[in-house]
């Protein structure tokens, strides 16, 4: 182990903390929330790794990917109105979307590229929505899927937990 993977183990576990943590309904700015703050470091850490993993040989996908979460990240945290922060991510989804098909290296970049879209729409879209843990479960499970066909551990186990807590509060939303 290296410090390649401490990097990408740090950034998981501060991720699926932000996933496990309970969303606050009341929160005035989501720059006051704690789960918040989890996701988006969380989300920088993991941009570190895929760097770091990309310049070591790794697939370009998870950098793609890391890119978009940061963006939707700092939107977030800007506490950018859904209006504009969608069409913002939408074009930068799709930017990164055609890039990915330029890149295609088979059938399974495709599982990337919709879990792609659905995580950033997630993180766009308003805390505590049924819209924003369904874009998120599918999106996760998407990646997951894709990371276990790459063989990407640490994505593999970061999505799936995040897939599983994700489900588990659109299912607690639903009731």
């Amino acid at each position: 182990m290296d410090y390649i993977f401490y990097t990408g183990l740090i950034g998981s576990l501060v991720l699926v903390s932000g996933a496990a943590w309970p969303e606050g309904k009341k929160i005035s700015h989501p720059a006051k929330s704690l789960k918040n703050w989890l996701f988006f470091l969380g989300g920088l850490i993991m941009l570190a790794y895929a760097i770091l993993g990309y310049l070591n040989g790794g697939p370009i996908f998870f950098l793609i990917l890391e890119l978009l979460m940061v963006l939707s990240g700092l939107m977030m945290m800007l506490n950018i109105p859904e209006k504009i922060n969608t069409p913002i991510i939408s074009i930068c989804a799709l930017s990164l979307i055609i890039w990915s098909f330029y890149l295609f290296e088979g059938y399974n970049t495709i599982f990337f590229i919709v879990g792609l879209s659905g995580v950033a729409l997630g993180y766009g879209f308003k805390m505590g929505t049924l819209r924003r843990n369904l874009a998120l479960t599918l999106g996760s499970t998407l990646i997951a899927l894709f990371s276990y066909i790459e063989a990407s551990w640490i994505f593999f186990w970061l999505n799936m937990f995040f897939a599983v807590f994700s489900a588990y509060y659109l299912y607690k939303d639903r009731k």
